[in-house]
């Protein structure tokens, strides 16, 4: 019973540890090409607002809209609302990207330069 005591603070360390860890993980933003997310991220109508009890996800658009996540899935919940708008706003075309509004009018449109930024358009916002 002696060793057990002996060796139950290391083990609770540990164990919290790789806990925190896991969760820090877990709640990571994914990874994001610096050009193309900045460039698409001035038509996104989504944003987020750092106010003094965490973090909110807000819209341009509706006034009304407004999300607080845990932080833990804040970022999950972010990306799946850019996701969601992407597929409907973004369209690829060869190694050219257009961007839409709501109306299917034309934005902007921008080329891709190399393999990254065409996976990233492909993995983040789900465009094919």
């Amino acid at each position: 019973m002696k060793n057990f005591n002996k060796y139950l603070p290391i083990a609770l360390f540990l164990a919290f540890f790789i806990f925190g860890l896991n969760v820090f993980l877990q709640s990571k933003p994914s990874h994001k090409n610096a050009r193309v997310y900045k460039i698409v991220k001035e038509y996104s109508p989504y944003y987020i607002e750092k106010r003094f009890g965490g973090l909110e996800i807000l819209s341009k658009k509706d006034k009304e809209f407004k999300e607080k996540p845990s932080n833990e899935n804040f970022f999950k919940e972010y990306e799946k609302l850019e996701r969601k708008w992407g597929q409907k706003h973004l369209k690829l075309n060869k190694n050219r990207v257009t961007i839409l509004d709501d109306n299917n009018k034309t934005l902007k449109t921008f080329d891709i330069k190399n393999k990254d930024e065409l996976n990233f358009i492909q993995n983040y916002y789900g465009v094919k």
